[in-house]
């Protein structure tokens, strides 16, 4: 059984066949899922979908390229909804400096923010970084005592490292997949069991073989076995391992 440790199965892109959707997941053995936000609008629908079907687990958050909908209130509001509702992460989280617009200040402010009360809740975090590893890196090594993912990593074996120093796993998605990714099929190879991570970013990144389509959970089970060859394991021994790191970073059973 696999767990996708990322995917955005509350979004309007699966409105229309959500429950089809999550069948051909199970049937594919991808029986868990961790949904991130994204806004504070999307909490509510995450919630109540996450609490009607087994097997999805919500992280809330204010992800950095959705700035300029978030208020210095929605972070009061995580506060609250952490507290009620107990979830299994903070996140998606993080800072995106590809898109040129977005304020690199303000995406901090809400970054750091959201890392203190990771670990005040003693909570993982599901990070978001985009060209800004060196940046995510030294944030949380300025909070201190978390624990997470870097979602869809895409860095240096260099970056890679710094993050195992500070106890974060990296997620592994559809970009694994494209052989002219050789830099980040090189660093998979090599990389230790205890930080790896499986994840889709459903119904974003789409698998090689698969551009321009909806990417769903079931699609899992592609990444697992680029992710086995290139390390020299079977998908059973891969799928072991990733879902072990999942269950020890979200506190699943």
């Amino acid at each position: 059984m696999l767990i996708d440790s990322h995917s955005h199965i509350d979004t309007e892109a699966f409105d229309a066949d959500r429950d089809a959707v999550l069948s051909r997941a199970a049937h594919a053995g991808v029986d868990r899922q961790i949904v991130p936000a994204i806004a504070r609008s999307g909490w509510a629908k995450l919630g109540e979908l996450c609490a009607a079907k087994a097997g999805l687990y919500p992280a809330y958050g204010l992800h950095p390229m959705y700035l300029e909908e978030h208020r210095p209130e929605h972070l009061d509001a995580l506060v609250a909804i952490i507290e009620r509702e107990n979830p299994v992460a903070i996140g998606e989280c993080g800072l995106d400096y590809y898109v040129e617009e977005l304020d690199h200040d303000e995406q901090m402010r809400y970054f750091k923010r959201q890392l203190e009360l990771a670990r005040h809740y003693d909570l993982p975090v599901v990070v978001h970084a985009r060209r800004a590893f060196d940046e995510v890196a030294a944030c949380i090594r300025r909070v201190g005592k978390l624990r997470g993912v870097i979602h869809s990593f895409s860095g240096s074996t260099q970056q890679a490292e710094a993050f195992y120093k500070l106890d974060f796993m990296l997620g592994i998605g559809g970009p694994v997949t494209y052989p002219r990714a050789r830099r980040l099929r090189e660093l998979v190879a090599d990389m230790p069991d205890e930080f790896l991570l499986l994840e889709t970013d459903s119904p974003d990144q789409p698998l090689s073989g698969h551009q321009g389509e909806r990417n769903e959970p079931a699609r899992l089970r592609e990444v697992l076995s680029v992710v086995a060859g290139l390390r020299k394991e079977s998908d059973e021994q891969t799928a072991r391992i990733t879902t072990i790191n999942a269950e020890r970073l979200f506190g699943l059973t």
